[in-house]
């Protein structure tokens, strides 16, 4: 379905607590924990302004290696999260650069929606996905994505055709 398969190392946060409506004070008391999510995602694939197959297909957000509680994360404002394509580094950042931090991003999604426990909010990439390189690059079979987050883990994630 797509020629362009990207990817996108994010800090996952899990959801522990019903969070409907929260002020960005309070957001910090709904999270449970975090892990590593890889968001794959088919650039070629947004139709008529909808993402479901570029974002949502069944292998699209690969996550793990576990879940780590929140209390075990002093500042998940300040993680270093990196991703490797077959052994080679795309994306080395911190989450201090994410543009929406935690509690404004619980307090933005739970204004239109509730969030229930172990609801997974993946809080976005830093720079270095291959939509963005130039020449831009993708994953093909054969491909090996390796994502991690200090505190939380690594995740080894093999492309393969389906």
């Amino acid at each position: 379905m797509t020629q362009q398969l990207d990817w996108e190392v994010e800090l996952a946060v899990i959801i522990g607590k019903t969070a409907t409506r929260i002020a960005t004070e309070k957001a910090m008391e709904h999270v449970f924990g975090y892990s590593v999510m890889i968001d794959i995602s088919a650039r070629d694939n947004r139709r008529a302004g909808q993402w479901i197959f570029s974002k949502g297909m069944d292998t699209y957000a690969p996550f793990g290696p576990c879940i780590v509680t929140a209390d075990e994360i002093p500042d998940p404002h300040d993680l270093r999260l990196w991703l490797t394509k077959n052994g080679v580094t795309k994306q080395d950042s911190n989450t201090k650069y994410m543009i929406f931090d935690i509690p404004v991003l619980i307090s933005d999604i739970s204004s239109g929606m509730t969030l229930e426990p172990g609801d997974i909010i993946a809080t976005g990439t830093p720079e270095g996905v291959g939509a963005g390189m130039s020449p831009q690059e993708w994953l093909w079979p054969g491909d090996v994505v390796e994502a991690g987050v200090d505190g939380v883990g690594v995740i080894r994630h093999p492309v393969v055709a389906i």
